[in-house]
């Protein structure tokens, strides 16, 4: 997925799963004997735990358009690491015209988000976060710029281990 290489993939296998449609898109193809409509449809799946992906389908009807971005959402699951129900730290990313700010925020705050990265972050569970979408607002663009911007999160354990120090150096730095 975008070609991460530190990233926990995950198998769909007894895992409850909750799908969010992102959007359809309504797509054209003209031909000499005239146009052939079709859908494509990005969907974003997750446990509400952690675990999310996202996946493209297209097809000639909405429904199987949306059965197929399913499928292909459920073969793309990765572990994202939460800090209780916000994030580890600030983080920001782009893909294409999409830019995306990510920002934890206290208890109680809620999900500080719209459109695509809602969709995202709902999926992955994360309850309390502060962000902003610039650039583009293309779905597939923002869900991916905010899929990019999780799998760069680090964890505080993480961050000792490379370090090889303890955690409360990370914090403290004594």
């Amino acid at each position: 997925m975008l070609g991460y290489k530190n990233i926990e993939k995950v198998k769909p296998a007894g895992i409850e799963l909750t799908d969010r449609l992102v959007g359809v898109q309504r797509v054209t193809k003209v031909t000499k004997g005239g146009r052939a409509f079709g859908f494509s449809a990005i969907v974003v799946v997750g446990d509400g735990k952690g675990v999310v992906g996202y996946g493209l389908g297209k097809s000639k009807e909405v429904a199987s358009a949306i059965a197929k971005a399913v499928e292909d959402a459920k073969k793309n699951l990765v572990r994202i690491p939460l800090d209780g129900h916000t994030i580890p730290h600030e983080i920001e990313a782009r893909y294409g015209g999409g830019h995306v700010f990510l920002r934890p925020a206290s208890h109680g705050t809620g999900l500080i988000a719209g459109g695509a990265v809602r969709a995202v972050l709902e999926s992955v569970g994360i309850h309390d976060v502060l962000s902003k979408s610039k650039g583009s607002s293309n779905p597939h663009n923002v869900v991916k710029a905010t899929f990019k911007a999780l799998l760069d999160l680090r964890s505080a354990n993480v961050v000792a281990r490379q370090r090889g120090i303890s955690v409360g150096k990370v914090f403290n730095g004594k």
